[in-house]
């Protein structure tokens, strides 16, 4: 079975083709990071421009580097919820379009479910149940799933999410953007102990909070005038970020008696994260399970990889499918 995924839920306009939920024959991405970073950020509106301008000639070239074309596509696949309402309006638009013009099935995609399917992708020996730890720029989120479609958020960010911080961060300590591979790169120089930064704990809870290590961070940037060097700096800030994620995510895999643990989204291409979760999981005796870097950002092979198992589910939507800046994971698309 052919899937042809499309996502446009942020900043990447991004086109694929999986065969049975796991093989890509093609995965197209077009990144417009060059035109966000003169601003520090992703801007909405210029993002939602370019993804109109981008959105058919990258499915154009993801059907032809499959070596495809609509005949011999089986259904189309589109991530519609959270994310960039105008953004995600785009990718809607385009798959409800040649959904209708090619009498295919429609299958719509939660973000955070499409990053986490990403495994599936370069991982055949998933078994359930698994704890999922999701990490973005929008998203901290631990969630268990005891099969596939089946998933319960354990914890989730009360304040800003990991990626979120690493790009605030890295701003303060003047890198440009996008600071987090900026800052996984620097850190890989220096010292994880020259700077102590907090480690926030919600008590009992497996939530994460970023906010106070963010503004640790500039408040020691604005009050040191013999500051460390900047890797030195960096290693500090990214160990306080992974001693956090590491400890919550099997702690919950503890708690949960789960034998897998499954990474998802950009911050997870982080190496020292992947580092960190596969050495504790390691000393656990459980799994650890990461994407690579390309498939860790957002891409629509991710979300082509998901519809192939809800397709199975028998889960699909009508011609009336809408998009939605948030939604928790779990909820059937409307």
């Amino acid at each position: 079975m052919k899937i042809l995924g499309i996502e446009t839920s942020c900043d990447e306009t991004s086109a694929a083709v999986i065969e049975d939920g796991r093989n890509i024959l093609s995965n197209v991405i077009a990144s417009q990071t060059d035109v966000h970073k003169r601003f520090g950020g992703v801007v909405p509106e210029v993002a939602s421009r370019m993804h109109v301008e981008l959105i058919m000639p990258t499915i154009q070239e993801a059907l032809d580097k499959a070596e495809s074309t609509l005949e011999n596509i089986d259904a189309i696949a589109v991530i519609n919820r959270p994310g960039l309402i105008g953004a995600l309006i785009v990718g809607v638009a385009a798959a409800k379009t040649m959904a209708f013009a090619a009498n295919l099935p429609l299958i719509a995609i939660h973000h955070i479910e499409g990053h986490i399917y990403a495994n599936w992708l370069v991982n055949p020996d998933i078994q359930f149940p698994v704890v999922c730890l999701v990490v973005s720029g929008g998203h901290s989120d631990l969630i268990y799933m005891s099969g596939h479609g089946k998933y319960e958020i354990l914890a989730r960010t009360r304040d800003d999410a990991a990626g979120e911080a690493f790009d605030k961060s890295a701003r303060v300590m003047g890198l440009s953007y996008p600071g987090g591979p900026q800052i996984d790169k620097l850190a890989k120089e220096g010292n994880p102990h020259a700077v102590h930064f907090p480690r926030a704990k919600m008590g009992d809870s497996l939530d994460f909070s970023f906010s106070g290590l963010k503004t640790a961070v500039i408040r020691y940037m604005e009050g040191i005038e013999a500051k460390p060097p900047l890797p030195d700096l960096a290693a500090s800030f990214q160990q306080a970020v992974v001693d956090v994620l590491v400890e919550n995510t099997f702690r919950a895999a503890q708690e949960r008696g789960v034998k897998q643990v499954l990474m998802a989204g950009g911050v997870a291409a982080n190496s020292g994260l992947q580092s960190a979760m596969k050495a504790r999981g390691q000393e656990l005796g459980i799994a650890v399970s990461a994407p690579p870097p390309i498939l860790c950002t957002d891409n629509a092979a991710m979300a082509a990889a998901a519809a192939y198992f809800a397709y199975e589910r028998g889960e699909t939507s009508g011609l009336d499918l809408d998009s939605f800046a948030s939604e928790p994971i779990g909820k059937r698309a409307s």
